[in-house]
């Protein structure tokens, strides 16, 4: 009787134990499936290894240009535009030096031509001077509006046509001001030392097809001479930018 009681008590233990071990394998066996799926996981997720880019590979070069452009593109779009400021120290610089070259070419005039007023006397009567007085009045402008529209341009860095064209606006709005007040006092024609550009016949009997002719290419060359001078002020910037940008990492 104790030997079947003492047999008996045996398997119950050891089916008791055995639902014990198949619970613990099948633990064992999740965890081992777990870890293996974060392991396969992981590989799948770690960054692909690449190798080191040569500098002066075309893919390196293309992707430091297109850096070059975007931080380019992204100043032109927050500093870029029309500065009125800036315009109006170039036309500052170009009244000063339209001063002074119309001063020396005076100068010349009244000891070759015998005239104290060379700029004066061809806007008003061009044909006695001829064409050297002529291009000599085209220069003097075209310099002089360069040289505002170059200091403009090299103020404000970027759109340097704009700040050529604000150049020349100054100066043809001081133009009117000038000749509205000169009218207004009882002056017939506009004067020109405070604009750089010839006097501009007001009244009718001055106002020849010559003299407006003249007038209007003056306006003209002086426009063109600003606008070249701000896009020569704003490449500087660019040679600038280049060369500080040519060492950006890809």
């Amino acid at each position: 009787m104790d030997s079947a009681g003492d047999t008996g008590a045996a398997a119950a233990t050891d089916r008791s134990a055995t639902p014990d071990r198949s619970a613990s394998s099948d633990r064992s066996a999740s965890t081992d499936r777990s870890a293996s799926t974060d392991r396969s996981d992981s590989a799948h997720s770690a960054p692909e290894h690449r190798a080191p880019v040569d500098p002066d590979s075309a893919e390196a070069k293309q992707a430091r240009a297109a850096a070059r452009k975007d931080i380019h593109q992204r100043e032109r779009d927050r500093f870029g535009g029309f500065k009125i400021g800036c315009a109006f120290f170039g036309w500052l610089a170009a009244t000063g030096l339209a001063v002074l070259l119309t001063a020396l070419v005076t100068a010349i005039g009244a000891a070759v031509i015998g005239t104290q007023d060379v700029t004066g006397d061809l806007a008003a009567d061009p044909a006695a001077f001829g064409w050297a007085g002529a291009i000599a009045l085209l220069v003097i402008l075209l310099v002089a509006y360069y040289c505002g529209g170059y200091v403009a341009g090299r103020m404000a860095r970027f759109s340097g046509a704009k700040q050529g064209v604000g150049v020349w606006a100054w100066a043809v709005v001081v133009a009117i001001v000038v000749g509205i007040v000169s009218a207004i006092t009882g002056g017939s024609q506009a004067l020109s030392a405070v604009s750089g550009f010839p006097t501009i016949p007001l009244d009718a009997g001055d106002a020849t097809a010559a003299a407006v002719v003249t007038a209007l290419a003056a306006l003209v060359v002086a426009l063109v001479g600003a606008v070249l001078g701000g896009l020569a002020g704003m490449r500087f910037h660019r040679r600038v930018d280049r060369e500080g940008l040519s060492g950006l990492s890809v």
